[in-house]
C-alpha cells in the first residue's frame, strides 16, 4: 500500500469517526432538550434498555422515571430519528444528483425536486386521499415520490444537451420548476379546507415537530432501500465521471444508469419530505464539503454524505427548538439561512474555475 493510499484511508477513517461521534452526541443532546429536561445518562440508559441491556448496573447508573421514559419514546426519539433519516436521505440524494449531472450545483432543493415532491404530497392531502386509498399512510409518500420524479425528469430533459449538462440551464430550470410548484401549492391551498392549508404551509416551512414512529418507519423502509441501491451503483457513478463515451466503453449503460439514478433521487427526496416538508440545501452543502475532504470517489462520498447529512439535520433540529425560547423555528428556515450563502459562494467558485458561465 502506497503512502498516498494510507493517507487517504486515514483521512477517511478520521472523517467517518468524527462525524459518527458528533452524530451520537447530537442524538443525546437533542433527545434530552425540551420543556422536560432529561440528562444525558438518562437518555443513554433508556437507549441501553431498548436494546436489551437492562441489568442492575444500568438501573443504578442511569435510572429513568416512567414519565421521562414515556416522553423520550413517544415524543423525543421519533423526532430525533426522523431528523437523522431526512438529513441522511437528502444528502445522499444530492450526492447522486451531482454524480449523474456531473455538476456540484445540483441538489434536490435547488433544482425543484423537493418542491415537486411537496406538490405531490400536498395533492394527496388536499384531495383527502390518505384515508380513502388502499395505500393508507403510504399515500403521501407515494404522491411525493411521483412529484419528485416528475420534477427530476423535467430538469434532466431540459438541462441535458449534446451529451452534457449545462450549469446555467440546470439552475434556470430549477428556478422555473420552483416557481411553478409554488403556484401549484398556492392553488392547492386555495382549493383545500383549513386543515389542508395548515398542512401545506407546514410543507413550505419544513418541521420535524409531531413526528411519529409510524411515519419514521415509512421513511426508513423507503430510504434505506434507495440509499442501499445508490451505494451499489457507486462504482458506475465513478466511471460516469470519465465521460459518457468512456463509461460506455467500460461497460456502463449510461442512459439506463441515469434513469435509475433519477428514480433513486425521487425516492430519496420523496421519502425525506413526505412527512416533514421542504428542507433545502442539505443535499448541496453536505456532499460538497465531504467531496472537499475525501475526494470524488462516490462510494466514500455517499457514506460520508449519509453520516454528514444525518449529523447536520440533528443539530439543525436541536437549534430550531432552542434558538427562540418556547418556540419551534421551522427547520427549513435554518437550513436556507446557512445554505443560501454557501450556494452563492459555490456558484462564484464554479464560475472562476470554469473561466465563465458554462
Amino acid at each position: 500500500m502506497s503512502t498516498t493510499e494510507r493517507a487517504l484511508r486515514g483521512r477517511r477513517a478520521a472523517v467517518y469517526g468524527v462525524t459518527a461521534a458528533l452524530l451520537a452526541i447530537g442524538i443525546v443532546l437533542s433527545a434530552g432538550t425540551g420543556q422536560l429536561a432529561v440528562g444525558p445518562l438518562e437518555v443513554i440508559g433508556s437507549l441501553l434498555r431498548a436494546i436489551g441491556v437492562d441489568n442492575p448496573w444500568v438501573k443504578d447508573w442511569a435510572p429513568v422515571a416512567p414519565l421521562v421514559e414515556q416522553t423520550l419514546w413517544q415524543i423525543r426519539f421519533p423526532r430525533v430519528v426522523m431528523s437523522l433519516l431526512v438529513g441522511a436521505l437528502l444528502a445522499v440524494a444530492g450526492a447522486v444528483m451531482q454524480a449523474i449531472f456531473a455538476n456540484p450545483l445540483a441538489e434536490p432543493g435547488v433544482v425543484g425536486v423537493s418542491a415537486g415532491a411537496a406538490v405531490g404530497a400536498a395533492t394527496a392531502i388536499t384531495l383527502g386521499l390518505t384515508a380513502s386509498t388502499a395505500l393508507g399512510g403510504w399515500t403521501t409518500a407515494v404522491f411525493a415520490f411521483g412529484g419528485g420524479l416528475a420534477a427530476t425528469l423535467i430538469v434532466y430533459a431540459t438541462a441535458r444537451t449534446q451529451g452534457r449538462t449545462e450549469s446555467v440551464t440546470l439552475i434556470l430550470t430549477g428556478i422555473a420548476v420552483n416557481a411553478f410548484t409554488g403556484a401549484a401549492l398556492a392553488v392547492l391551498m386555495f382549493a383545500g379546507d383549513t386543515a389542508s392549508r395548515e398542512q401545506i404551509i407546514f410543507w413550505q416551512l419544513g418541521s420535524m415537530n409531531g413526528s411519529r414512529w409510524a411515519e419514521v418507519a415509512i421513511v426508513a423502509v423507503v430510504g434505506v432501500a434507495a440509499a442501499s441501491l445508490a451505494l451499489a451503483l457507486a462504482r458506475q457513478f465513478d466511471l460516469l465521471a470519465l465521460g459518457d463515451r468512456t463509461a460506455a466503453h467500460l461497460g456502463v449503460r449510461v442512459e439506463r444508469l441515469r434513469i435509475v439514478a433519477i428514480v433513486l433521487v425521487a425516492l430519496l427526496t420523496g421519502a425525506a419530505v413526505a412527512f416533514v416538508g421542504i428542507v433545502s440545501f442539505v443535499g448541496l452543502v453536505v456532499p460538497h464539503i465531504m467531496r472537499m475532504l475525501l475526494g470524488p470517489a462516490n462510494r466514500t462520498l455517499l457514506i460520508a454524505s449519509l453520516l454528514g447529512g444525518a449529523t447536520v439535520l440533528v443539530y439543525a433540529d436541536l437549534l430550531a427548538r432552542t434558538v427562540i425560547p418556547s418556540a419551534d423555528l421551522p427547520i427549513g428556515v435554518l437550513t436556507s439561512l446557512v445554505g443560501g450563502p454557501f450556494f452563492y459562494w459555490l456558484i462564484r467558485r464554479n464560475r472562476r474555475k470554469a473561466g465563465g458561465w458554462t
